[in-house]
């Protein structure tokens, strides 16, 4: 019994370190393909497809997000006098972790499995072997440019949701507790600095190349079949999720 979980446990780490191992591989190459003149037109048409379609729910996101933090919060502060330091906590709770999470967790929702789900249907279709065939590389072709566009949508769409929370947060505790407009934002003019808002923005950077990355290979290894694009889906989604927590944990310690 004890040798059979050890044989469980031993074939599972060694599964997760062979998929490490091609992720790494994967990454490599597509780094290297950055240098090969990638194509604009296709990234541009993967921040629009990426990034203006996920704002809405990112801004919904982040506005209820700030509503309820104050609502959690500015009553406690109050009780305490410290209603002058309300507005300051929110800018720097949204703009250091919230807002990067939020909009990296979000983005892996429908980023990440919009991009797992086209390029596995490309590779079920054998679209992909095509590309091959046509002396295109797969790398260069599908994964740089969604990669690049990313990289760039994904720290823009947390600036717009670092706004709208802190907006949100705003509209809460002037007009539910009570605090004056101009404590608020003079409070976030006191406490908040610039490094809080791009330190986030430089976590959403990382957090979008692991979106891509983790989309395009989950993609290009799914399992025939329509049932193996729903699993290879899944994976992403929760693999990036997984990943984004704790890579957000190590660029805290090394950020701040």
């Amino acid at each position: 019994m004890v040798i059979r979980m050890m044989e469980l446990i031993g074939s599972f780490v060694l599964r997760r370190l062979e998929e490490l191992g091609i992720v790494v591989l994967l990454y490599g190459e597509t780094m290297k393909q950055l240098f090969h003149r990638p194509r604009m037109r296709h990234i541009i048409a993967q921040m629009s497809h990426l990034g203006v379609d996920s704002l809405s729910i990112v801004c919904l996101t982040l506005l209820f997000t700030g509503v309820v933090f104050t609502l959690q919060t500015a009553d406690q502060f109050i009780r305490f006098g410290a209603q002058s330091t309300v507005g300051g906590i929110i800018s720097i709770a949204i703009g250091r972790e919230l807002g990067p999470v939020l909009v990296g967790v979000v983005c892996a929702g429908r980023v990440g499995a919009a991009i797992t789900a086209e390029i596995s249907t490309m590779k079920v279709t054998e679209q992909i072997d095509a590309l091959r065939v046509m002396a295109v590389n797969p790398v260069n072709y599908l994964i740089v440019p969604r990669m690049i566009a990313c990289m760039i949508v994904v720290p823009m769409l947390t600036m717009f949701g670092d706004i709208i929370g802190v907006l949100g947060g705003w509209l809460t505790a002037v007009y539910y507790s009570g605090i004056s407009s101009d404590i608020f934002w003079s409070s976030v003019n006191r406490f908040t600095d610039a490094f809080d808002l791009t330190g986030g923005m430089i976590k959403a950077v990382f957090f979008g190349n692991v979106i891509a990355v983790l989309g395009c290979y989950y993609g290009l290894h799914s399992p025939d079949g329509a049932e193996g694009v729903g699993k290879a889906t899944t994976k992403t989604v929760v693999t990036s999720i997984i990943v984004i927590f704790i890579l957000n944990a190590l660029l805290t310690f090394l950020l701040y």
